[in-house]
């Protein structure tokens, strides 16, 4: 089970004090908050992407490649990744390079965003959502699984030879999650490709999201990866701790009254009878949090949103401390116990290595001419290493066979 954070990269004026800090101050406070994450024992750091104020992530690749400089086992993802709006060639390389720099520690969340005037500023239609998802995962899949592929869709100009560089580290791809608010298609993709799916799980009740996971698990099955209860699925979550709940729930209020995402709306307390989020000590957290198992079976990644709504640095990081300190070491003993065996872990590299080469040794994709230029489309079976590569049962044959190449 892992366990960690995942940030909407919000700039938003503390109601506390007047304060709203410039972008500088905020991001190098992410920085901060990444790396305190690990030092209190996270698993996870996740950071959204945004192109319009009040957020400043808008590179996130840029972002987690300096997080992955100065920690050494944190494991980088993002919140979420626009599969509409980013060219599915520059996400394949993007990710494929900081799987690279980060020596293995990387995945993503793939999903449509919740701002809707981004399809314009990149060229796209917010009415093609759903079809500019389909369509462009399909390509970035083939990306990361096929050295040279020829390929034309709706929504970009056709791929003719086309290599994308760097490969994955060690020939493997970083793992995707499909992450959804309210899009059964989504758990449907992500169960097609036997992939992971997230549910945000912030906003609505559990009963929707029991039904989003519940179709997701279906289709895991229906697609033959697998029994339902082996379907890899993530869920977000909210918390703010104090030593006694009263102090939390009075600490809390402004912010929360205040927050741009969900201020002016229900009350703390309606909001938090509707949605986990989960304002008191942290006993009270650990008992939320470990109910979670029964509303939606066992699952694999737990992330909580802990630095939204103005909250000074200061506070933020006293809230890991709650977290990392006193309520995810007891959600890890309390979601080991009669774990069922055939219940996989959280997705990593060195797992995804083992699944798909065994014992057996590991393939490091080099530069070869002839593999794909990007220019002329060049043949790859021009040079030895290339044939021995395509000949029937590898991994670079399988790939040709399906191209054509």
């Amino acid at each position: 089970m892992q366990f960690g954070l995942f940030t909407v990269s919000d700039i938003t004026q503390d109601p506390t004090t007047g304060h709203t800090p410039s972008e500088a101050e905020r991001i190098q406070a992410t920085v901060t908050i990444a790396k305190h994450a690990e030092e209190v024992g996270l698993d996870v750091f996740a950071l959204g992407e945004h192109h319009n104020p009040p957020f400043f992530s808008s590179s996130p690749t840029t972002t987690l490649a300096y997080i992955a400089g100065q920690t050494e086992r944190l494991l980088l993802s993002t919140a979420t990744t626009l599969i509409t709006t980013n060219d599915p060639v520059k996400i394949a390389e993007d990710y494929a390079m900081l799987q690279h720099v980060s020596g293995g520690r990387v995945d993503l969340m793939l999903g449509r965003g919740n701002t809707g005037p981004v399809y314009p500023w990149f060229g796209k239609d917010i009415r093609q959502g759903l079809p500019l998802t389909i369509e462009n995962y399909q390509l970035l899949h083939r990306l990361w699984r096929e050295d040279v592929i020829d390929w034309e869709g709706k929504f970009r100009t056709p791929l003719q030879g086309f290599t994308s560089t760097p490969r994955p580290l060690d020939d493997v791809p970083p793992f995707v999650w499909h992450g959804s608010i309210r899009t059964p298609e989504i758990a449907e993709q992500a169960a097609y490709y036997g992939d992971g799916f997230f549910a945000n799980n912030i906003f609505w009740p559990a009963e929707h999201y029991q039904r989003l996971i519940a179709l997701y698990r279906q289709r895991w099955e229906h697609y033959g990866h697998g029994a339902p209860e082996t379907a890899i699925v993530g869920l977000g979550g909210q918390a703010f701790m104090a030593r006694n709940s009263q102090d939390a729930v009075a600490q809390f209020r402004p912010y929360f009254d205040a927050a741009p995402v969900y201020g002016h709306g229900p009350s703390l307390e309606d909001f938090s009878q509707m949605t986990p989020l989960t304002v008191g000590s942290p006993q009270q957290v650990i008992d939320r949090y470990a109910g979670m198992r029964e509303l939606f079976g066992d699952y694999q990644r737990q992330l909580f949103l802990m630095d939204h709504a103005g909250l000074p640095l200061k506070i933020v990081l006293e809230q890991l401390d709650f977290l990392g300190g006193e309520v995810v070491p007891v959600l890890r003993r309390e979601f080991a116990k009669d774990r069922p065996a055939n219940v996989p872990d959280g997705p990593t590299h060195a797992g995804l290595v083992k699944a798909k080469y065994g014992d057996g040794p590991v393939r490091q994709p080099r530069p070869n001419a002839n593999r794909g230029d990007n220019v002329t489309g060049g043949s790859p079976y021009q040079d030895t290493e290339a044939v021995e590569n395509a000949k029937p049962g590898s991994a670079f044959g399988a790939a040709a066979t399906r191209t054509g190449a």
